[in-house]
């Protein structure tokens, strides 16, 4: 199996159409065997998911993420795991550990509030923009 998360700096980059660097995990037998941080070479938004089926994803784990991305994931067969926030390392080991917190929902993490129960996105809500394939825009 192998786990691809977005990556900055050793954390979970929150804005998965802006992602520069994956980190892909390795994993056999519950166990990460191998890792390495991988530059997307400028592929933005909808090719990420080709980027990822490329380099053999099974899994993503990240933060925000909307829509259009989430629906080419699953064509490509890629299990999301997403609006995950902290150390991408650790985010691994939860999965593993079966302890790992996520939503699969479209959601706007990069804006820096979460969305409320009627999908409002703090004060505006995602009616009044696009959550498309890059995630949330004004």
């Amino acid at each position: 199996m192998k786990i691809a998360v977005t990556y900055e700096n050793g954390q979970i980059f929150q804005h998965f159409g802006h992602s520069e660097f994956f980190k892909f995990y390795s994993v056999e037998n519950g166990m990460v065997t191998d890792s390495s941080v991988v530059s997307t070479n400028g592929s933005g938004h909808g090719a990420l998911a080709g980027f990822l089926k490329d380099n053999n994803a099974d899994i993503l784990i990240c933060g925000g993420i909307g829509g259009g991305a989430q629906m080419a994931l699953a064509q490509a067969g890629i299990r999301l795991l997403a609006g995950v926030q902290g150390s991408a390392d650790d985010a691994v080991k939860s999965y593993l550990d079966k302890t790992l917190v996520y939503s699969n929902e479209a959601n706007c993490s990069h804006h820096d509030h979460a969305h409320g129960e009627n999908g409002g996105c703090g004060e505006h809500s995602c009616g009044s923009h696009t959550c498309g394939e890059g995630g949330c825009s004004h």
